[in-house]
């Protein structure tokens, strides 16, 4: 199973993965996708867009419309969601244009701590 860990880390942790993975030339087990503040993690997860990778999960390449028909929203809302979706990484476009969520699994990874 082709899993994504969504975690909340502060860029110059996410930097420190990169590099020893550059300078190793070995890539991670699974994909991972980070975000400085869990702010930031809500503002580009929102339930909208959880139902919409819900959805798209195992589906392969689709269209925006066709997407728009799985989730039973407007495409206009649908297509938004799916540019936010795209900017984060978290969607891929293939070549001829369609969306594809490239993972069967989403695991979303972050600590609250006390002050």
């Amino acid at each position: 199973m082709k899993t994504v860990t969504l975690d909340v880390r502060a860029p110059d942790e996410a930097m420190v993965d990169f590099v020893r993975a550059w300078k190793s030339g070995k890539t991670a087990r699974s994909a991972r996708i980070s975000f400085a503040t869990p702010e930031v993690l809500w503002k580009v997860l929102t339930s909208k867009r959880w139902e919409l990778l819900k959805a798209l999960r195992g589906a392969g390449p689709l269209s925006i419309r066709e997407a728009a028909r799985r989730v039973d929203c407007d495409v206009k809302a649908v297509h938004s969601d799916v540019t936010a979706l795209l900017n984060a990484g978290v969607l891929d476009r293939v070549e001829d244009g369609r969306i594809v969520f490239p993972f069967d699994a989403v695991k979303v990874e972050f600590l609250l701590e006390a002050a």
